[in-house]
């Protein structure tokens, strides 16, 4: 009789090990992919959209006329806006570098310039988001299998019931440890959740429809042009 009551333990130990670790290696292999799609999401943030922000600011040249076009775009940046990188002469000669310059006059050339960044930035916004959306999303359901896992074989239970069945095997002493190893083992064997997408990544708005806007845009570009003392943009978009 005992020796069956150690053969149906040994059987269920191996059924809830089956279980727990075939659905660890599952989730753990998610997580992996998981992780790798953040810092890819971040590299296109800074190449898609970061660089380009940049080059706007750098346009608009100074603070108080950036905090006008987040008043008149609804627009925030806490990740690129860096005063020192918006004056750096070495960094805007590098980032505009290639740059499509066209119009008759310096100031056409100026505000096309803007514009053109304006509106490949609206398309690198909208990606961006579609794929801070899906790993949120992704995010949400590795979280609830996790916890429909946990709920739905309650660890703290089955070492309890493992105990039960082992019991005769083991000393008092043993049976007054045994309590504090599976609370220790407990903590071990919970799946942490996957971090949150915004610990990484920062949730950004899309601009508005350049049609919506140009026109207040255009005054802001005025005031930066005549700041600046009437930039030649080919200056630094040289090839």
């Amino acid at each position: 009789m005992q020796g069956m009551e150690e053969m149906l333990s040994l059987e269920l130990k191996k059924e809830m090990a089956d279980r727990y670790f075939g659905f660890r290696s599952r989730i753990e292999q998610e997580s992996r992919l998981f992780d790798e799609q953040m810092s890819e999401a971040l590299s296109q943030l800074e190449q898609d959209v970061g660089f380009d922000l940049i080059r706007l600011y750098m346009l608009l040249s100074s603070e108080q006329l950036i905090r006008a076009f987040f008043q008149l775009t609804h627009f925030h940046d806490a990740l690129f806006l860096d005063t020192y990188i918006i004056q750096s002469s070495s960094l805007r000669n590098r980032l505009f570098k290639g740059q499509l310059v066209h119009g008759f006059t310096r100031y056409l050339r100026f505000t096309h310039l803007f514009f053109d960044i304006y509106r490949r930035l609206q398309k690198g916004l909208e990606d961006y988001a579609g794929l801070f959306d899906q790993l949120v999303k992704q995010r949400g359901a590795m979280t609830a299998a996790i916890q429909h896992f946990e709920q739905n074989n309650d660890l703290p239970s089955m070492m309890g019931f493992l105990r039960r069945i082992d019991s005769e095997s083991h000393t008092v002493m043993e049976g007054d440890l045994m309590p504090l190893r599976d609370s220790s083992l407990d903590a071990k064997l919970r799946m942490p959740l996957p971090a949150e997408v915004t610990t990484l990544l920062p949730a950004y708005p899309l601009l508005p429809p350049l049609k919506t806007c140009k026109g207040k845009l255009t005054d802001l570009l005025k005031q930066a042009y005549a700041r600046q003392h009437q930039p030649e943009v080919r200056r630094f978009c040289h090839p």
